[in-house]
């Protein structure tokens, strides 16, 4: 039986496995260099800031950060984000993210593994993953396209067993997929196929944009497939548009692209308009997250849990240790902000009074 994509020819399986590795080796190599990824737009988070309280009666230390994601407890709301995918570096990667997660109580989603089953070129994305972070809320991931057809479910079932994920991610990415020289532009019945996976896996289903946001419609129906926990993955970060205009060799396919580097939902607007309509469905607020603060701000917004992953990648490369460093000034960060809103644990941050930076009423909801 075949393990190709869908259209590609027997006749060339090692060309196909060697243009899906450069692919996600241009990914790190653009994604590095932040100038060339950046969206020309912002999160949204900039407009909204806290009351102060200048009197929060509370320990700093004692301020309670746990969360719960996918049947797992987290010493701090935090998932580093997929980033990583197939790329020749990404066992390196991989490594480093999972120990650093182990050691601060955190979230790990790995990045896509559709070149580890189609191509059996693994990176790194394999059970020995799991022996560094035993208590990791791990969450597997497959791009939507891949759970079309007979095979759909077969292929999120090995996903998920080949790394003994949590959870499965299934990435949205609709826009990458239009603007890529090669991409997946039938999207036809993908709704129907991922409801076919949330029934079939015997682990949660989480559905996630890859940097252009989720509408509160799509959200919805989302959940009514069967999703359990939705990653809106805003505007505000890495454009995957602008990646692919930068990777892109012609100079039309260029054009096209750069078009949309703006394109998508602000982060901050997709958590809170999400929020309102799925009122108990966790949420995962992801793209262009800053800092603490920033962090701080999507949970207040209605974020269950935060992902961040372009800004965490170069301490990646290096060790755990670096993204140890990198995580624990966030996980500070966002302490501090629970402190100075007088809140003593996320739920009362979530209460704390948030107003429109540029006038006087205070945000509800």
């Amino acid at each position: 039986m075949s393990t190709l994509a869908p259209g590609v020819q027997e006749a060339g399986p090692l060309q196909h496995v060697a243009e899906m590795v450069r692919r996600k080796d241009d990914h790190l190599d653009v994604v590095l260099d932040r100038a060339r990824a950046a969206t020309t737009t912002t999160t949204g988070f900039e407009h909204y800031r806290f009351e102060h309280c200048a009197l929060p009666e509370l320990s700093l230390d004692a301020i309670d950060l746990s969360a719960r994601l996918v049947g797992r407890s987290l010493r701090a709301p935090l998932l580093v984000s997929s980033m990583t995918g197939g790329a020749l570096r990404a066992s390196r990667i991989n490594i480093h993210l999972m120990e650093a997660a182990q050691a601060l109580g955190i979230a790990l989603g790995v990045g896509s593994q559709r070149v580890a089953l189609e191509a059996g070129v693994d990176h790194g994305l394999t059970r020995e993953l799991r022996r560094h972070g035993p208590d990791v809320a791990l969450l597997a991931n497959l791009g939507a396209a891949q759970l079309r057809g007979d095979q759909g479910v077969e292929a999120a079932l090995r996903a998920v067993d080949m790394i003994q994920a949590d959870a499965l991610i299934v990435h949205l990415n609709p826009l990458q997929e239009a603007v890529q020289a090669g991409g997946d532009r039938d999207w036809r019945g993908l709704l129907d196929a991922i409801a076919r996976v949330a029934r079939a896996l015997p682990v949660p289903v989480v559905a996630k944009e890859v940097g252009a946001g989720l509408s509160a419609r799509v959200a919805r129906q989302l959940v009514e497939a069967g999703v359990a926990v939705v990653d809106v993955a805003g505007a505000g970060g890495t454009s995957w548009a602008a990646v692919e205009g930068e990777r892109a060799r012609d100079p039309h396919d260029r054009a096209v692209a750069l078009a949309f580097s703006g394109w998508g939902i602000p982060t901050a607007e997709a958590v809170r308009e999400v929020r309102q309509v799925l009122t108990t469905i966790p949420i995962i607020a992801s793209g262009g997250i800053r800092d603490g603060v920033d962090a701080a701000k999507a949970i207040r917004l209605g974020a269950d849990i935060v992902g961040q992953a372009a800004s965490v990648l170069t301490s990646a490369l290096h060790s755990s240790d670096a993204v140890v460093d990198h995580f624990q000034v966030i996980i500070e960060q966002l302490r501090i902000a629970c402190f100075c809103t007088g809140s003593a644990d996320l739920a009362a941050l979530r209460q704390a009074p948030l107003r429109l930076a540029a006038a006087p009423g205070e945000v509800g909801g």
